[in-house]
């Protein structure tokens, strides 16, 4: 096990360190937890490659790659311009579904514009630790100056397109508002281009790139396969976090209906029903603030199978979100919650599912860790 240091203005470097596993109890499971990188500055997103080695997105505008034992790294170049600012900077990293054939990954992260700037998706060739061919695909409008609710995760869906979360920026407002992409999860191409199927192409007032709206802050993304279903988690205010079922040309309530309240305690909307507005699978109040997301599918943990993971950055902790499902009618149903590395006292970024079936987790900080939680 090794450390890496990161920082804007240096380099990468590596030494020895001796960490000892932590065992835990979940309510199936024992479990240990294995730090495998630590120094990491401020990570935002994992991915694996199909040798074996990690991507990381440093949310000061690096993205790092490891190898399988957290490693050798080496900052791959050749990134679009990035603005780290506030809550913003280089974020969600994935693989093309056919990346061992074209090698394409990409990136999501704030672009700058004309004082202002925006979050976009790049994606690019990854040769080594260089990325060539790189090209913005997205470009979300309009522009903000602030530096919150920037969204981001990336998902390719099971129809081979991309979808983008968008947080709404602040500006409750643009999240019902279709001409705006804020507040939105966005559909597109693999090249960027709309898909003619998405629900709004036919509307002049519309962005066609929207998929769904009325969203606060998405920052997790998943496809669950047994129910054939895309979920996606969102930021409420002070309470009113929210897991919900997306679909196509569906409007989310944000901000006419919510269970939470401002962060002042007074009450944004007194409702929390609308008709023509979805009600989410699971809403959190007190807030964990979730970040990061992974449908477990694994072998290693067969009582988990079929569960949702979420990491919780004001909660400090790793959610499992225990789910059933009923074969007869496809429905999926939360059994119940449990909170997962508690005592390690860090809060959590990115959760997924390692190729070996254990469960990666980022923790977010100055010495953010890379930490695998496997059987004991």
């Amino acid at each position: 096990m090794r450390v890496v240091l990161a920082s804007l203005f240096t380099f990468l470097f590596l030494y020895p360190l001796l960490v000892h596993a932590q065992t835990f109890s979940s309510r199936e499971h024992q479990y240990k937890v294995t730090t495998l990188t630590s120094g990491l500055n401020y990570p935002w997103a994992l991915a694996f490659l199909p040798d074996g080695d990690m991507l990381v997105t440093l949310k000061a505008g690096r993205l790092v790659r490891l190898d399988s034992n957290g490693n050798a790294p080496r900052l791959v170049k050749g990134l679009p311009p990035i603005v780290a600012t506030g809550q913003g900077g280089l974020l969600d990293v994935i693989l093309h579904p056919d990346f061992e054939e074209n090698k394409y990954i990409f990136l999501s992260y704030v672009a700058p514009g004309d004082g202002d700037h925006s979050t976009a998706v790049a994606r690019g060739r990854l040769n080594g630790s260089e990325l060539t061919e790189v090209e913005q695909i997205f470009v979300s409008a309009p522009r903000r100056t602030n530096g919150l609710h920037f969204g981001s995760r990336l998902l390719f869906g099971p129809d081979g397109k991309l979808y983008i979360t968008l947080g709404e920026r602040y500006d409750m407002h643009q999240a019902q508002d279709i001409s705006s992409h804020l507040g939105s999860i966005i559909r597109v191409n693999e090249d960027g281009s709309v898909p003619a199927d998405n629900p709004f192409t036919k509307n002049a007032f519309a962005q066609p790139e929207i998929f769904s709206y009325g969203h606060r802050n998405v920052q997790g993304i998943i496809y669950n396969s047994r129910t054939q279903e895309i979920w996606a988690h969102e930021h409420g205010p002070k309470g009113g976090d929210e897991i919900n079922v997306i679909l196509s040309g569906a409007n989310y309530g944000w901000p006419k209906i919510t269970y939470g309240v401002d962060y002042s305690g007074e009450a944004i909307t007194d409702k929390t029903h609308l008709p023509g507005m979805e009600q989410p699978l699971l809403y959190w109040d007190p807030s964990i603030a979730p970040c990061g997301m992974t449908f477990y599918t694994g072998d290693k943990f067969p009582d988990w199978r079929g569960d949702v993971f979420v990491g919780a950055l004001a909660g400090q902790h790793l959610r499992r979100v225990a789910i059933d499902y009923d074969d007869v009618t496809g429905n999926a149903e939360v059994s119940y919650q449990e909170a997962l590395l508690g005592d390690i006292g860090e809060r959590i970024r990115d959760v997924r599912q390692g190729p070996d079936g254990n469960i990666y987790v980022l923790t977010d900080g100055i010495d953010g860790k890379i930490l695998i939680v496997s059987p004991e």
